[in-house]
Order: C-alpha cells, then structure tokens, then sequence
C-alpha cells in the first residue's frame, strides 16, 4: 500500500511482522535554477494489528552546488485508532522524531532534532482512495541562539484507479506559514501514474509543480515492494 513518500501518507498500516520497503527518486528544480537529486527511502515494518514502525533515510546525489551524502535518519509509529468511522474513516496518528544525523559538513540534513504529528483521515469513495493528511513539525534549535520554529503541512491526496492494474494519484498539498517560521507559505500538486505489477510490487511516477509560493518544479519515480514476513521461516 504505496505511502507517496513525496508527502501523503495513508491511515493503514503494515500486516503485523512484515517488512515493507519505499523508495525511489526525485529531482527537484526550483526557480531560481538550483537543483536538487535526493532518494527518499522509507522501511516499514508491522507492530501490531494498528501500529506500524516507520524509518526513513533520505540520500542526496550529487547536483549543482551540492555533495553527496546520506541525510537525517526519521522514526515514527503509525497507530490507527480508528476504522470506518462515519466522520473520521480510517484515522490514525503518526508522531515521528529526526535526528541530526546528516553530514552537516556536507551541507547535508539540517542539524536539528524536530519533533512532528501527522493526523491522517482514509476514505474509500466508490473505488476511489481520498487522503486527508495535516502535520506539525516543532525544528529544534541548532545552537543556544536560535530559538524553535514550526513547520506544518496538509494534504489532500487521492488514488483513482484507471483500468486493471493501472491507477492515477492526484494531491493538492501546502506548507503554510507558521509561528516563527520566515518561510512564505506554499501551496503544490503532485501527479502521476501508478501501476501495481505484483500483490507486493507497485510502481509510481509523476511531477511536482507549484500554484503559489516557492515549491520547485520536480519529478519523482518509485517503488513500493511487500518484501514480506520477518518471522516465517
């Protein structure tokens, strides 16, 4: 069940003691004509029947006025409190914690703990998959003079499947400006195609492209593979 790394992620979890891998590629090239490669990569594995461990490793290749080097290492639990719910449908919650871990010296991660909750909202319209995500993001300070700041997001994301395997997801996201944040708010649309090759393999592709603010242009690709049980011999 694709999670679009980009940036919606959906209310269900991972079978409990099964691996899920995520990952893929984006390009990125914003206006002022800097580009950015990263490969976000997230692994999930099943806790519990509601509850699903995430951890997400962002690589970043080598670009314009860039170096290569690994990012800042995530974890967070999804834990679905609810299921077909009239009002919330699925619902879940995802607090997660980023470690400054990236190669700073690099150029690379922000060298910063932040702390953030994702509220998540899954509805199945008539075969049509709808999204309905809304983050919070507290950024650490780096050093005694700087002072937290606050980043938030929502999404609206939707997966309508086209003919047999082949499906189109849809999402219109938004970082709005926040509390101590100098950031402009910005609002995005994210689309592409998506086709499930196997049960446990789905591939996706697509493009980012602003309707307001400082999002860059991109292009994504990726993968979502079921690699399966950890526990069955």
């Amino acid at each position: 069940m694709p999670e679009r790394p980009t940036v919606a992620t959906h209310a269900h979890t991972v079978a409990p003691g099964y691996l899920e891998i995520e990952t893929g590629f984006e390009g990125d090239h914003a206006a002022g004509g800097g580009r950015t490669f990263f490969s976000p990569t997230v692994a999930k594995i099943g806790l519990a029947s509601h509850a699903q461990l995430n951890a997400s490793l962002p690589v970043q290749f080598a670009g314009q006025g860039q170096l290569a080097g690994l990012g800042d290492v995530a974890l967070g639990l999804k834990w679905r409190l609810v299921d077909d719910n009239p009002i919330l449908g699925d619902f879940a919650i995802l607090p997660a914690v980023k470690f400054p871990t990236g190669q700073t010296s690099r150029g690379i991660g922000t060298g910063t703990t932040d702390i953030s909750l994702t509220v998540i909202a899954s509805y199945d319209l008539g075969g049509v998959s709808m999204d309905l995500n809304a983050g919070i993001t507290r950024v650490g300070a780096s050093g005694h003079d700087s002072p937290p700041t606050a980043t938030a997001l929502w999404t609206t994301s939707f997966g309508i499947p086209l003919a047999g395997s082949l499906s189109w997801n849809f999402e219109v996201f938004g970082y709005p400006n926040v509390s101590g944040s100098t950031t402009p708010s910005t609002v995005a649309i994210l689309t592409g195609p998506g086709y499930l090759v196997a049960k446990s393999f789905n591939l996706d592709c697509g493009f980012i492209t602003p309707l307001r603010g400082a999002q860059p242009n991109a292009i994504y690709a990726g993968i979502v593979w079921n690699v399966g049980s950890l526990t069955s011999r």
